[in-house]
């Protein structure tokens, strides 16, 4: 005889309220444990995802810095953050916001790293508020702005590094969230694009704001141009709207530093 029972089998031998109950049960037990993992583990959870945020924002300054991020761990990156790195949270205006009044938008802590921009894209421009990173390499400060966007399946979004000119870029990391292997997901998989953008300028000679632009088929302007993704025109034209508007919603804060 098979020592295997069928489903009939236990509906033969038991009643229905038995097998209800079973079930019930089962289903209890179940949710009891997954309840119980999600809760041990969330302090787990939430370490390591901010320093794959932090990771991510010092992406941008990876290669000036000297840094691996390959290799990185992650007691350097906290180190990094701790000793090297200023955060500020700013509005509209460009004028700073206090932790406390970061606290009231819902972010724990209050500091930029706690800032949902995806949260905050969904808001009114007017009403959004932006976190901002000051990188001090002995006195020598780099400005690291997030900026987000749409790519051609999902959001993407990304860092962008500039020198205390407030001017020219000194790298970017970007990421997305569902984009083509080997096409779309260039903007985060590929060096020889993201690091085109290093050196190039956001302002011209003349003040005027113009960003860095995508260019498909190759880019001719050196200073303010980069070359598109062979096969992924949406995701780069998406990557060139990211950086105008993105850029932009900072340009009353990069000019109160200015001053």
């Amino acid at each position: 005889m098979s020592w295997r029972v069928t489903l009939k089998n236990v509906w033969q031998v038991h009643s229905t309220g038995y097998i209800i109950r079973f079930v019930l049960i089962m289903t209890t037990l179940v949710a009891l444990i997954l309840a119980f993992l999600s809760t041990g583990l969330k302090d787990i959870h939430q370490k390591n995802e901010a320093i794959y945020n932090k990771k991510a924002i010092l992406g941008a300054i990876a290669k000036e810095a000297g840094m691996d991020m390959s290799t990185i761990s992650d007691d350097d990156v906290l180190n990094i953050f701790n000793t090297n790195i200023k955060q500020l949270v700013v509005d509209a205006k460009g004028q700073e916001v206090s932790m406390e009044d970061v606290e009231a938008l819902g972010y724990i802590g209050g500091k930029a790293e706690n800032v949902d921009m995806a949260k905050e894209i969904k808001k009114p421009e007017s009403d959004r508020v932006f976190p901002v990173y000051i990188y001090d390499n002995n006195g020598d400060k780099t400005y690291i702005l997030t900026v987000r966007g749409k790519g051609l399946w999902d959001e993407i979004w990304g860092n962008v590094a500039i020198e205390d000119d407030l001017n020219t870029i000194v790298g970017v990391a970007f990421d997305h969230k569902g984009e083509t292997p080997g096409l779309g997901a260039e903007i985060k998989d590929n060096p020889e694009f993201y690091t085109q953008f290093a050196g190039k300028k956001i302002f011209t000679e003349s003040g005027e704001y113009v960003s860095v632009d995508v260019v498909k088929g190759g880019a001719k302007d050196i200073v303010h141009e980069v070359d598109g993704i062979s096969g992924a025109t949406i995701t780069a034209d998406g990557v060139a709207d990211m950086m105008y508007s993105g850029l932009n919603l900072y340009r009353p804060y990069l000019e109160t530093v200015k001053k």
